[in-house]
């Protein structure tokens, strides 16, 4: 399976702190069998935590993005398609990161690994 992490779980892995993750996310991003991503959305929103100090890290943005190349987690441009994606149905969020994530996953057939409740129950989530 295709698999793009969101923010929340990639924060979790740069952070060293895999234990906040429940074991079934941490096995999926593990199995063989499936491939992860990130984008270029979650770095995005990452920096702009650190810069307002709302991520408690000792990690750079660039240290972040770093991590994720040491991780073999391919980083996703963010392309027309994934801005003009169809998104069915539209999430119940007002972030525009949460929103272009799915957006992405529509764009690319990917599934959205997530421990957001507002998407966990979407049909682009993974489950």
């Amino acid at each position: 399976m295709r698999l793009l992490l969101d923010t929340n779980i990639l924060i979790a892995l740069s952070s060293n702190r895999r234990a906040a993750l429940d074991a079934r996310i941490v096995g999926a991003i593990a199995a063989a069998d499936n491939s992860c991503f990130a984008s270029v959305v979650s770095l995005w929103e990452i920096a702009i935590k650190l810069r307002l100090r709302k991520l408690n890290t000792r990690l750079t943005s660039v240290e972040v993005a770093d991590y994720f190349d040491a991780m073999d987690i391919p980083l996703l441009a963010i392309s027309r398609d994934h801005v003009l994606a169809e998104v069915e149905p539209e999430p119940k969020t007002r972030d525009p990161f949460d929103r272009l994530l799915l957006g992405i996953c529509q764009a690319e057939s990917l599934r959205l690994v997530t421990l957001d409740r507002v998407l966990t129950g979407h049909p682009l989530a993974w489950r």
